[in-house]
């Protein structure tokens, strides 16, 4: 199990990283037309949603790699969660529909699981 949480944690922290520095560097116009719901938020949100979804990612490794205040990890998965419990209310307030809370939902529950983990039964 504890293998199968470290695989998680990458897979993670790869898709939050990956989603952080493109919120980082891609123009607003291109945000916009790709995921729309940018244009309900001021740029300065967005990066500060950017800049949360990096510094999870980097909460979710770094910590455990180094052996040092291990415990943030299971709290950069929890936060992770709440990040994406929100995202997903943000496109059901839009009316997007399901498909475009989906990913938003099963980030929110996989990360609660993973945060759950390591709080619990599985700690570093």
């Amino acid at each position: 199990m504890n293998l199968m949480l470290w695989i998680l944690a990458f897979v993670l922290a790869a898709i939050f990283a990956g989603t952080g520095v493109v919120k980082l560097v891609t123009a607003r116009d291109q945000q916009i037309n790709r995921t729309p719901y940018v244009e309900d938020f001021p740029q300065v949100v967005i990066l500060g949603i950017g800049v949360l979804e990096i510094l999870g990612a980097v909460g979710l490794l770094l910590p455990a790699l180094a052996g040092v205040a291990t415990e943030l990890v299971p709290w950069a998965g929890a936060g992770l969660a709440i990040t994406m419990v929100f995202a997903a209310l943000v496109h059901t307030r839009r009316g997007d529909g399901i498909a475009a809370a989906l990913p938003s939902i099963l980030l929110a529950i996989v990360s609660a699981f993973f945060a759950w983990s390591r709080f619990g039964p599985y700690p570093l």
